[in-house]
């Protein structure tokens, strides 16, 4: 058999496997949502998980190539079978965590779920490596990471774009299961083509270049270049993931442009990998600048240049690190510290962070570690154009670094986002200065910092010494007094999560979505005429407690929240005082509803009211046909449920419309237009879902529906959108790319 062959065999066989291994990440994921929710760390931990069986996979590699190639296929091609017993893929079934427990049972739930099946498959890619190396004849086989990737890349794209809009998730594990037993065939095969003749003659030569073993700092150089773009792709995931949707169309964005930066940095693209290299201090400079920036993140213009500035500064570095690559006899050591570094990068950016930070420091620091560890070819090279000597150019590089700071002291607290403030000219002049001193790596940095600093970073540092904000498992919380305002507000991520006037004469008024006008004001304000004084009411979602405030003596109220931080900051009275005014004994169940509204008797509400929001993503699994059917076991006959829908970037109404359709219930839409006639700054646009068994219980909910062009009206209910051919919602299917609202994604976005 011939080189060439041989080397269409390992390219198909390290494609498979690695397309495999990236659809089971977003599938897996997509698995655990009506378990746990899809909040932004469950996320981060799944990609944790991800990155240790990896590193796991890589080290049995590593161990595996002190056998000959035969003892070597026999070893994995029997881990595989044994492997195969977790076939096909599903969830493991184990005890739902309790409160607080979350960092530990992700991590927990995905190894005991698919931990064997994914550490043998991604062992498979260095191991094909070193076999194809095995024939002196096969060539440089570092190349073979790049179709490594690009697999990968494909396996991940494909899933939201392809796999998840077509197939349940029953159809996509047994389809998965045939990748599987068509990769055993294939990695016989390669196997078998190194079996006889050369092999043991080609390990001898390759072990006689001799080179020696890299030294600890060589190794460590190659842990830190691979830990920052696996930190930065995790960093970037929290704020994709907290302010947009959780699902996977985001969440294998970042992901899948980290893939694709080593498809292009270890391939023969060179020139390529030369001008991304050449141009990553300048994007670094200037989307890298807006790190420290706590408002307007919800911006995707924001979002999408921290994508770019991802890319960029990944293939910057996985460049490098394939320019640092060691000898053939060392590959395995050489992707196992890879492995490693990428394991490092998410512990601290998925697990040390939310621990050690109150806000996502980690997304800056990983950003001055970039600027640290990058390649800094100069762009404008004035020293040597001028010609000036080297203590000259000392005391010039000093001087600009001053002008940076005095520039970076005039942005504090005056910087509004706009390009077109006065402030922003000194953000493009520290912008100019970094371009300049490039070449000077402690300057660089520097000016990054101040950069940073300038553009809103003064302002976010100071927030962690006032005591108003903190961080848990599910996100970011800021509490903020706005005293002429005569407001107090609660943000969680970016997003308006809660407000309360502070005038004692106000402060119990409902506020932003939950306004008197608004579809759930409009439905518990009716809620004892329609059920009676000891109207049961159950509500999905604390907040700053607002809903609270609708509660009327008699009433039996039941909160569920998924967050133990989020009742603290609710029954604070020094932040907000809607529980203590209001309903102070209510009942407040923590936990993940869905599961907690399952353990309730049946029949229990007379009106459900779902409000569950990740900063503005949508809660997916909560509104799937088995989780509404745990909301109509838990809702009386004649019960109200009630959904907020309220988004920037998802149209939900075709969801609630077919999952109404399907039922055979009544559904209604409230569209409060909020403060459109008196300008009042606490109230919000909002749309809330009313969904009913019987149109009786519908027309005393609305007095009966308005047309849509009437929308407007003060309690004004309306009839649906509904789209033709629209496919229902499920736990095994759930596409969220129809109801995209593709013409916001770049528009202006609420605050």
């Amino acid at each position: 058999m011939t080189a060439l062959p041989r080397r269409w065999l390992f390219v198909l066989t390290i494609l498979v496997g690695s397309f495999l291994l990236f659809q089971v990440q977003p599938m897996v994921a997509r698995m655990v949502l009506p378990k746990l929710g899809g909040a932004p760390a469950v996320w981060n931990s799944a990609m944790l998980v991800y990155q240790a069986l990896l590193l796991g996979g890589y080290a049995y590699a590593h161990w595996l190539g002190r056998f000959t190639v035969q003892r070597q296929a026999m070893i994995h091609v029997a881990l595989f079978l044994v492997a195969a017993l977790w076939l096909p893929i599903g969830i493991a079934q184990i005890a739902p965590p309790g409160p607080g427990q979350e960092a530990l049972w992700v991590p927990l739930l995905l190894l005991a779920s698919i931990g064997p099946v994914f550490l043998v498959v991604s062992a498979q890619a260095p191991l094909m490596q070193r076999w194809f190396a095995a024939d002196p004849r096969a060539g440089d086989p570092y190349y073979l990471y790049a179709a490594s990737n690009l697999g990968s890349f494909v396996g991940l794209i494909s899933y939201p774009a392809l796999v998840e809009p077509n197939l349940p998730l029953a159809a996509q594990s047994w389809g998965w299961t045939a990748g599987y037993a068509l990769l055993v065939l294939l990695v016989a095969a390669s196997a078998a083509a190194r079996w006889h003749g050369r092999a043991a003659e080609a390990a001898s030569d390759a072990v006689s270049i001799d080179e020696p073993r890299p030294t600890w700092r060589r190794l460590l150089h190659w842990l830190f270049i691979a830990a920052v773009p696996s930190g930065l792709m995790l960093s970037t995931t929290t704020h994709l993931t907290t302010d947009i949707v959780a699902m996977p169309l985001l969440w294998v964005l970042p992901l899948g442009l980290y893939l694709l930066s080593f498809v292009i940095a270890f391939s023969t693209m060179d020139r390529l990998t030369e001008i991304i290299t050449f141009i990553a201090p300048a994007v670094l400079l200037a989307v890298g600048g807006l790190a420290l920036l706590s408002t307007g993140g919800g911006s995707m213009l924001i979002a999408l240049a921290s994508l770019l500035m991802l890319f960029v500064i990944a293939t910057a570095l996985h460049g490098y690190l394939y320019h640092l690559r060691p000898a053939t006899q060392h590959l395995t050591l050489f992707y196992l510290v890879m492995s490693a570094g990428g394991v490092l990068g998410g512990l601290f950016a998925a697990l040390f962070a939310p621990l050690i930070f109150d806000w996502v420091y980690e997304h800056p620091l990983l950003t001055l570690a970039a600027a640290m560890l990058l390649p800094l070819p100069a762009i404008f090279p004035w020293d040597k154009w001028l010609k000036l000597g080297a203590p000259t150019v000392r005391m010039a590089v000093v001087l600009l670094v001053a002008i940076a700071a005095f520039a970076s002291w005039r942005m504090v607290g005056g910087w509004s986002g706009r390009l077109d403030d006065d402030v922003a000219i000194w953000g493009f002049g520290i912008f100019a200065i970094g371009l300049l001193v490039i070449s000077w790596r402690w300057a660089y940095v520097t000016i990054l910092a101040l950069l940073m600093v300038g553009v809103g970073g003064w302002n976010t540092v100071q927030e962690s010494f006032t005591g108003d904000r903190v961080r848990s498992y599910f996100g970011v919380y800021t509490v903020t007094n706005y005293p002429g305002q005569k407001q107090r507000r609660l943000a969680h991520g970016t997003t308006l999560h809660g407000l309360q006037r502070t005038d004692p004469a106000h402060r119990r008024e409902p506020t932003t979505y939950y306004g008197p006008k608004s579809g759930v004001g409009l439905t518990l304000a009716q809620a004892e005429a329609l059920a009676g004084p000891d109207a049961a009411v159950g509500i999905v979602g604390l907040g700053a407690g607002t809903l609270a405030c609708y509660r009327r003596p008699g009433q039996r109220w039941t909160i569920f929240e998924i967050d133990p931080v989020m009742v603290d900051i609710a029954r604070d009275p020094e932040k907000f005082t809607f529980l203590s005014d209001c309903a102070g004994d209510t009942p407040i169940v923590i936990g993940d509803a869905r599961l907690k509204i399952a353990e309730q008797p049946a029949a229990r509400f007379d009106v459900l009211v779902i409000d569950a929001f990740s900063s503005d993503a949508i809660p997916l699994h909560l509104l799937t046909k088995e989780a509404i059917g745990i909301y109509q076991r838990a809702l009386k006959p004649d019960g109200i449920l009630l959904i907020h829908i309220s988004n920037r970037f998802f149209g939900l109404e075709p969801v609630l419309a077919e999952e109404a359709r399907a039922r055979g219930w009544r559904a209604a839409i409230r569209l409060d237009p909020g403060p459109v006639e008196d300008g009042i700054g606490d109230l919000t646009a909002s749309n809330w879902v009313a969904l009913t068994t019987t149109p009786q219980r519908m027309r005393q909910l609305t007095g009966g529906l308005r047309p849509r062009e009437k929308a407007g009206e003060d309690g004004a209910w309306v009839p649906l959108n509904a789209r033709a051919g629209f496919e229902r919602w499920t736990d095994d299917y759930a596409s969220t790319l129809p109801v995209l609202m593709w013409s916001n994604l770049i528009g202006k976005q609420k605050e």
